[in-house]
């Protein structure tokens, strides 16, 4: 692969665009505290979820939780990785910050996460299903059985609700944080019943390529979402049933978006946009919706705050703020701008891009644009999509005949320097305006917003070689930053 220049950041000076409206109030010392239950899916695009206006899926409990509490129209990631993005959301801080800059690595050893967090505030920590960031004793959690943890595994492993059970009723004068981390809807696509989704009855979005093999393995995907909504419906049971839910904040987050080709590995829309929800009976008012944005990092310091921390302290290095005005419906907005990286570390060859987004526009940055974009886990290692995406040869094949295919396919593998969306008006940013002279305005803002932002981050762009930094991800270790 021939070697790209260094390219060094832009040195500017911009008012501080980050700014989440005024902290809530402090809970007073006499309010209960809550007990709190993440559930995360894998790999799940959020608009293919009915809440978001999905046409396909059938997911009747998450639809029922998201009528029972509030749901984010505006909730991002920063990194559309699993690992990355789960270590965003554990830590308040973003990749580089935290360290896990690329999947399968790990985060510095300085890190600190929630459970070392909120076990300073009396809280249990637990974590049931797939965890997916290391190492263990920056992300201390309590292991709690039940869940299959390999989102590769053929078929899941049964799960069982005995270890939630057992967890969430322990302690009764204590408050529990409990995560679970489903492995759904995560390739391979084997669980759920795919024949409730015809091939020639599904609605494909305008991103994916309409070629019967990925009908049928679209199918397959709507398949496992129905399967992980399943789950989700169980698991509420539990808690219901414990006694637990009038005190327990929910959150239910759909993870990155699917592994799709525009989707999961990408800067779009697709890939960083996550479904969000919150359900506190009594606290949350139901049935509401926000268009407030807000990023993984900023769960860790909503949660310190419901339980009493303060998380505008400066030892913690959040990169996120609190957004309980929010979530208690004192504010609709949060914050200006959301970020989003991506490097294809160590899927492939170096392909750095880098995003902001302030609620309509979205700028994207490839900073290796003359550079085909290759992700071995989608194309597989043969060119063939591997056993995992097998209709992606017919994305390629059918493009000398279906000039839809062709543009999908050249979308995703050769793309520009720069690259600007009306999300507003293109919802999968298809039609990219950075060359429009109308807009020049916009896309000088959003580009000085992000220069500043990479520079916040210690973000230098292109790692000097990108061969030594392939092996540096192989061990573990980071070319963005030196050793502490």
């Amino acid at each position: 692969m021939k070697k790209p220049q260094f390219l060094g950041l832009v040195t500017l000076t911009v008012a501080t665009a980050y700014s989440p409206l005024a902290k809530a109030a402090a809970p007073s010392p006499d309010a209960p505290r809550p007990n709190v239950l993440i559930i995360l899916a894998d790999d799940c695009t959020y608009n293919d979820l009915p809440v978001y206006g999905g046409q396909n899926a059938h997911t009747p409990n998450l639809d029922t939780l998201a009528s029972q509490g509030l749901v984010f129209n505006r909730a991002y990631l920063c990194m559309s990785i699993c690992q990355p993005c789960r270590s965003e959301l554990y830590t308040g801080q973003f990749p580089l910050r935290n360290g896990c800059a690329w999947n399968h690595s790990a985060s510095r050893p300085t890190t600190r996460s929630l459970p070392e967090h909120l076990d300073a505030l009396g809280y249990r920590v637990g974590i049931a299903g797939k965890t997916d960031v290391f190492p263990k004793k920056n992300y201390p959690f309590e292991d709690v059985p039940g869940f299959d943890d390999n989102c590769v595994r053929n078929p899941t492993k049964p799960h069982s609700l005995d270890g939630v059970r057992e967890f969430i009723s322990r302690k009764k004068d204590q408050p529990f944080c409990l995560v679970i981390g489903l492995v759904e809807p995560h390739v391979p696509w084997v669980m759920g019943d795919p024949s409730k989704y015809p091939p020639r009855q599904i609605k494909l979005p305008p991103n994916i390529a309409d070629t019967p093999r990925t009908r049928q393995d679209f199918g397959k995907y709507l398949a496992e979402i129905t399967y992980m909504d399943g789950q989700v419906g169980e698991i509420l049971a539990t808690l219901k049933t414990a006694g637990l839910e009038d005190n327990t904040l929910v959150f239910f987050t759909s993870e990155q978006g699917s592994q799709f080709p525009g989707n999961k590995w990408t800067c779009w829309d697709t890939g960083l946009h996550t479904g969000l929800f919150a359900r506190w009976p009594g606290k949350i008012a139901a049935g509401k919706r926000t268009d407030a944005l807000v990023e993984y990092a900023d769960v860790v310091p909503t949660l310190l705050e419901l339980a009493g921390g303060n998380p505008t302290d400066a030892s913690y290095q959040f990169d996120g703020t609190s957004f309980t005005d929010v979530l208690f419906g004192k504010n609709d907005t949060h914050r200006q701008f959301t970020y989003g990286i991506h490097d294809n570390l160590p899927e492939g060859p170096a392909y750095p891009s880098r995003t902001v987004f302030d609620g309509r526009w979205r700028y994207i940055r490839n900073l290796t644009p003359n550079e085909l974009y290759i992700q071995k886990y989608l194309m597989g290692t043969q060119g063939d999509g591997g056993l995992n995406n097998p209709y992606w040869g017919t994305w390629v094949f059918s493009s000398a005949a279906k000039p839809r295919s062709y543009d999908l396919v050249k979308r995703y593998m050769l793309r520009p320097a720069e690259e600007l969306y009306d999300t507003d008006a293109d919802h999968y940013e298809m039609h990219n305006l950075a060359t429009d002279p109308s807009l020049a305005d916009t896309k000088a803002r959003l580009s000085a917003e992000l220069d500043r932002w990479m520079k916040t981050q210690g973000d230098p762009g292109i790692p000097m070689d990108t061969h030594e930094a392939l092996d540096a991800a192989k061990r573990g270790e980071h070319k963005y930053y030196p050793k502490e």
